[in-house]
């Protein structure tokens, strides 16, 4: 049998990333990753070794780490994820920021494919005193968001259907949405985790903003007078976006950068009167 740090070792070398190794071993052992430093020493049983192999093998074939262990954490929530789910990023924590600051107590929220439901837990944890919806297209990814929900004891009302459509005649203080904004012929589609991911939730028409015209178009409708519209896009997609909230629908329109400097949520607030 082999030490632990020997094996640890030669998966960081074959993967090319030791935190990866960790999370991999730690999952294939039921043990958190402080765990290894009190047993660096120790020897790993024959079975456990061939089962972190595999795990190692999958990842080596580019199966991303949230889907082989079906964990990540967002905001400090553990959730579930699946291949019917986008894989929660932490960039898009800034998202769950902007809107929780634009939130009225005992304001009325509603989360734009929630697909794991990441961004709605997120409000909800927070804030307790709000009113939380969740909208997704896939059946399979609402399945795992309220899974999420159940685990966590918290409370958000989840709607299947496209957009705004299984809420109609709702409106809400915010309306958040981390939509798919990837050019249909990008080729990084076909790459690294996004090559696992639900196409449905990465890609929107050939400039990658078909998804988003719709929620523009859609939010006037379901917004209070004054409400928020926070939408996550690509980097270069920021100027395109602000050209499409004109007024007298749309005011204090701005796009917000991202901790490396790239523009990545852009938001406005909605007049009736327009």
């Amino acid at each position: 049998m082999t030490d632990i740090r020997t094996i640890l070792r030669t998966a960081s070398h074959a993967l090319g990333d030791r935190f990866e190794a960790e999370l991999l071993l730690a999952y294939a052992l039921g043990v958190n990753r402080a765990w290894f430093f009190a047993h660096a020493e120790d020897a790993l049983p024959a079975a456990d070794e061939i089962t972190f192999n595999e795990l190692v093998a999958r990842r080596a074939r580019g199966e991303p780490v949230a889907y082989i262990t079906g964990h990540r954490d967002f905001w400090s929530l553990p959730l579930e994820v699946t291949p019917a789910t986008l894989i929660p990023r932490p960039e898009t924590e800034l998202l769950v920021e902007l809107a929780l600051a634009r939130l009225p107590e005992g304001g009325r929220l509603l989360d734009l494919g929630t697909g794991s439901g990441a961004i709605a837990l997120a409000i909800a944890k927070e804030r307790p005193d709000a009113t939380v919806h969740a909208v997704d297209a896939s059946e399979a990814a609402l399945k795992v968001a309220q899974r999420n929900a159940r685990a966590l004891g918290l409370k958000v009302a989840f709607f299947h259907g496209d957009w705004f459509a299984p809420v109609a005649g709702e409106t809400y203080d915010v309306v958040v949405s981390n939509p798919p904004y990837i050019e249909d012929t990008d080729a990084h589609l076909g790459q690294g985790d996004l090559s696992f991911e639900p196409m449905s939730a990465l890609a929107s028409g050939k400039d990658g903003l078909d998804d988003l015209r719709k929620i523009i178009d859609g939010a006037p409708a379901h917004l209070a007078d004054a409400g928020w519209l926070l939408f996550e896009h690509g980097w270069n997609q920021g100027e395109a976006l602000r050209a499409l909230l004109n007024p007298p629908r749309w005011f204090e329109v701005a796009t917000i950068r991202d901790l490396e400097e790239r523009e990545r949520v852009t938001g406005a607030r909605g007049s009736q009167e327009g």
